[in-house]
């Protein structure tokens, strides 16, 4: 059975976190910043690709927009689609904002 006391904290507690989770984590600073930076994104770093891997793409490094600041992620082999080719994610101007363009697979 419940005590009085701890029916309260509990209540208390609720109260305290559903405003805090009505704001998704890093949506302030994306009402702050917008979901795309007004700044251009750091050149790209180099990386030191491996030995290539039967059936594979590598997919080289990019810079992703994540709480008000980039991140660098780091590139990675992806399974090959015979007859596709992979374009790699950019970031590009438009609409006087940098957007990113996520990679994917194009024919």
């Amino acid at each position: 059975m419940l005590s009085r006391r701890s029916l309260l904290t509990g209540l208390l507690a609720a109260a305290v976190a559903a405003p805090l989770a009505s704001v998704a984590p890093g949506e302030a600073e994306a009402q702050q910043w917008g979901p795309n930076p007004n700044r251009r994104p750091p050149p790209p770093r180099r990386e030191r690709v491996p030995p290539p891997r039967r059936g594979y793409v590598w997919v080289p490094g990019h810079w992703q927009w994540r709480r008000g600041r980039y991140v660098w992620m780091s590139g990675g082999w992806v399974p090959a689609r015979p007859g596709y080719r992979y374009r790699r994610p950019d970031w590009v101007w438009r609409g006087g904002r940098w957007v990113y363009a996520p990679g994917g697979w194009y024919r």
